[in-house]
Order: C-alpha cells, then sequence, then structure tokens
C-alpha cells in the first residue's frame, strides 16, 4: 500500500514583491523548524494623499521590525514607509510605578474590614524594561519598590496602586507607529508581511510492529507550536522543512506553553520540493492560538518492510586523550584503544521508498517505536531523532540496547618493532546469544585507530572492510550458544 500524505502544511517562503491578483483577505503563515516564521496578513488604511500617521497594533510580540514589508498586494498602489517606530513594552503595573517614580499617587489598602485611601510617593519603582527585540530576548533583574508613606519608607507596594488615566500615547502591546506615503487619497487593503520568532515546528513519527515480524506501520505527525503573543484566526498555514539559513536571536525565547493538543482530522497535507528545502501545505484553513500546540496527520503508511539490525562496537577509545601523539608514541602504548564495552546496540533500518509503501520527504523529528503484545496492547520499544531524510534513502535508527545479547572484547597479544616499525595486536571477542529461540546476526565494528597503514593477518571469521580503517564481521549466534571473533592486525609506519 502506497503512502497516504493527509496534512497539507502550507508555507510563505518569503513575501514576494510580485503583484498578487486577488489575495485573500487572512493571515497566511509559513513556519521553520528553527524558531521562526514569517507572518502575512492584511491591514486596512485610511490614506491622505501625502503624508499618513498610522498605528498597528496587532502584530506578534516578537516581530523583527527591520523585516517589515507593507504594499499594495496587487502593485497598483504606491506606499512608502518615511518612519517606522516599534514599541514592545506594554504597559504594566511596573512600567506605570515608573513613570510616576518621585510622585505621588493613591494607594488602597486594606485596613480591618475597611479599605482605605492613601497617598504615597514613589521613591524607586524597581522596574527594569525587557530587552525584547528580536536579536536579544531577554527579562531584566527587578527590584523592590521604595514607597514613601505617611512619613515612612517602605520597601514593596503598601497595597493596590491607583494611577491617573493613561495617556494617550500608552500602548496596550507591541505597536508600530508608521509615517507612510501614498501617492493618492483612499482606502487600501495592505499587506503586510514580516518574520517573527516564538514560532515553531516539528515532525513526530509513531511506527508499530506486529507481535513478531519487522513489518511497520507508520504514522507521521506535524506539531505547530505558537509562542508569539498573537492568535492567528483561519490562518493559511505552510511549513519549511529544511536547514534554512538564519541568524539566531542570543537568546531563545523562554515561556511556559499551554498545550492544547488538536487535530485537524479532515486536513490534507501536500508536499513539494521549494528551492533546495521541502514545503508543505495544510489544504484548510486552521486557527492557531497563542501558547498553543497544534497537530496535524501528514504521513501514514502500512506493511512497510523493516529489519531489526544488531552492532557491536566493543572499543571505546577517547581519541581526544591523543589527539596530537606521533605513530611511535601510539604504538608504544600498548594500553591504548583497549577500553571497551559490552552492549549491543540495537537498530531499525527500512528503506524510504515507494517500493517499501513509503516514498516521500520526511521532516527531521522524533521516531517512536512500538511493538504490540499478544495481548494486543502496544508497548513502547525505543525512540531516537532522524534528519531530513529525502525519498529513497535508507533510515538506521538506534532503539536502544539488547537485553539478551552480551558482548565481550579483550586484547590478548600486542608486540611492537620499533626499529623496523611493525606492530602486530590480537582482539578476542565473545558475542553471547541467551535468547531461548531466536537466531540473531550481529554486526561486529573494529576500527584499525592506531594508524593508517594496516593488513588484517589472521581472522576466524570473514569480514568487510567498509572505510579505510574499519573492518565489520557479520556473525551469526545460535540461541543459547557463544561465538568467539579473534583476528590480528599489522600496522606499519
Amino acid at each position: 500500500m502506497k503512502a497516504v500524505i493527509l496534512a497539507s502544511l502550507v508555507f510563505l517562503a518569503s513575501c514576494s514583491a510580485a503583484p498578487i491578483a486577488g489575495a485573500a483577505e487572512g493571515p497566511s503563515l509559513t513556519i521553520y523548524n528553527q524558531n521562526f516564521g514569517v507572518v502575512r496578513d492584511f491591514v486596512e488604511l485610511n490614506l491622505g494623499a501625502r503624508l499618513n500617521r498610522v498605528t498597528y497594533a496587532e502584530s506578534t510580540a516578537f516581530v523583527e521590525p527591520a523585516s517589515v514589508i507593507l504594499r499594495d498586494p496587487r502593485g497598483e498602489w504606491a506606499l512608502s514607509i518615511l518612519e517606522q517606530n516599534y514599541r514592545a513594552d506594554p504597559v504594566s503595573e511596573g512600567l506605570l510605578l515608573s513613570l510616576y517614580e518621585g510622585q505621588a499617587i493613591d494607594f488602597e489598602i486594606v485596613r480591618g474590614d475597611v479599605e482605605v485611601i492613601i497617598p504615597g510617593r514613589i521613591i524607586r519603582s524597581g522596574y527594569a524594561p525587557p530587552v525584547t527585540n528580536y536579536r536579544r530576548i531577554q527579562s531584566q533583574p527587578q527590584m523592590q519598590p521604595i514607597i514613601e508613606m505617611e512619613g515612612s519608607l517602605r520597601f514593596g507596594l503598601p497595597g493596590r496602586p491607583l494611577f491617573p488615566a493613561l495617556a494617550d500615547d500608552t500602548v496596550l502591546k507591541p505597536t508600530f507607529h508608521w509615517l507612510i506615503n501614498s501617492g493618492r487619497a483612499g482606502k487600501l487593503n495592505a499587506e503586510l508581511c514580516y518574520v517573527t520568532s516564538g514560532m515553531s515546528w516539528e515532525a513526530d513519527y509513531n511506527l508499530v510492529s506486529p507481535e513478531k515480524g519487522n513489518e511497520i506501520d507508520l504514522v507521521g505527525w506535524v506539531t505547530m507550536v505558537n509562542q508569539t503573543g498573537k492568535t492567528f484566526t483561519d490562518a493559511r498555514i505552510k511549513l519549511m522543512a529544511g536547514d534554512v539559513s538564519k541568524i539566531q536571536p542570543q537568546l531563545a525565547y523562554n515561556r511556559a506553553v499551554k498545550a492544547e493538543m488538536q487535530m485537524a482530522a479532515d486536513a490534507t497535507v501536500t508536499e513539494k520540493a521549494f528551492d533546495e528545502f521541502r514545503l508543505y501545505t495544510v489544504a484548510r484553513l486552521t486557527t492557531l492560538r497563542d501558547s498553543e500546540t497544534k497537530q496535524v496527520e501528514f504521513v501514514r503508511a502500512a506493511e512497510v518492510q523493516s529489519e531489526t539490525i544488531y552492532i557491536y562496537k566493543g572499543s571505546a577509545v577517547n581519541w581526544r586523550q591523543f589527539s596530537g601523539w606521533q605513530p611511535e608514541q601510539i604504538m608504544r602504548q600498548r594500553e591504548y584503544g583497549n577500553q571497551s564495552n559490552t552492549k549491543i546496540w540495537v537498530m531499525r533500518e527500512f528503506v524510504n521508498s515507494e517500493e517499501n509503501n513509503l516514498g516521500v520527504p520526511l521532516p527531521r523529528g522524533r521516531v517512536r517505536f512500538y511493538r504490540r503484545d499478544d495481548d494486543g496492547q502496544l508497548e513502547f520499544t525505543g525512540e531516537n531523532i532522524i534528519d531530513h531524510t529525502p525519498k529513497n534513502e535508507t533510515l538506521r535508527i538506534y532503539t536502544g540496547d539488547a537485553f539478551d545479547l552480551v558482548a565481550e572484547r579483550k586484547q590478548t597479544d600486542y608486540t611492537v618493532d620499533v626499529n623496523r616499525r611493525i606492530a602486530t595486536e590480537t582482539f578476542e571477542i565473545k558475542l553471547r546469544n541467551q535468547k531461548e529461540t531466536d537466531a540473531v546476526q550481529i554486526r561486529v565494528v573494529e576500527e584499525m585507530f592506531r594508524w593508517h597503514t594496516w593488513r588484517i593477518t589472521n581472522k576466524t571469521h570473514d569480514f568487510e572492510k567498509t572505510d579505510s580503517r574499519t573492518i565489520e564481521f557479520r556473525v551469526n549466534v545460535q540461541p543459547e550458544t557463544e561465538e568467539i571473533v579473534t583476528y590480528t592486525v599489522e600496522y606499519t609506519w
């Protein structure tokens, strides 16, 4: 059965400067899996023929002001932003206290069962404005307020402060102030584009195996997270997969996320190549609320053939310990490379191809494996992260260490002739299969770590040379038996 792509995640790769005929009057999002996104929205402007002062307070809290593009989507109206001011410090109790430092305001204080109004002078507000531009998003440490009241100084607020009315220039949320030069007067539904942080997405894959065998059913989800401070209602959403070059903020935005899982059950996901990346599109309009995590299924495949692979890489060399050593120094160290482990890795491998009922580009994400027990219940058997994987590529995923398979690796002989510049080394590797019924094949990976000039002079099993300094033995081990692999390597330098 061929893989079915279900969720259509549509993204805007950029705010194109080309005219858009009949543009829909609703928000569009292109979310990148690098904690940023591109927002495309529409703004109703009532413009005069020359200079216009316009206030816009519907952007995200983490917009990159320098990325703003405001234009006529049909290319018929010439607009020019002569000046742009962005204020990202909305009114708050701390901010108002700072505005009235050195002045007296009223405080509502409860004394017994009675509320009384007592004036107090703000000696220090304690307020430190946050740094909230796109280059650096960081809260500053706040200090304790100091209030002079009834002839005494008090640390902390004595009660609820009562402030005078807000000034006309006070902002309640992040706000743009534009000075726009327009070539003519009239109403325009202008297109606004900008880049914002606080928006991300990632892929998650659940792979289910039957009680016996290695066929897997795969379901892929896209998880979108909105931490921008803005809700996008009935938005067109696209997701960009790939490593797009982007200068990241010095400090990542960190904020508690309300995980409100939702499934777009009737969504259809389409995918296409876009430039050097992959673009996924959600066909139906979707509301993405602030502090919301939304999930959409985007790929489903059944009867995907996979293989369980067991790998023993016994050498545990700390390469940094010998950094800068000369060959003769390494050869004189008999103990070099003798560190080893006993764990045998369990890997799951499958081909992302149409012949294997898959064959779709898979974005980077977490892969979880489940196997159905004989009572029908699914049991979790491991997880890992895959990178962006094109179709027709092979995925090999580490899921854990085998419980019933044990290995030992030790050096049994070592000789070195410094004058002739020859060293020989022999290893013995024991592989034990404690399973009661299942035979297994274990791939023993050995690295010729002492030097790049080497040859195998003696061996008990055939091997394959996988690269210039690595060999691999494939050893079949029957249930409740032990197999021993030995080999001798000769180094010259």
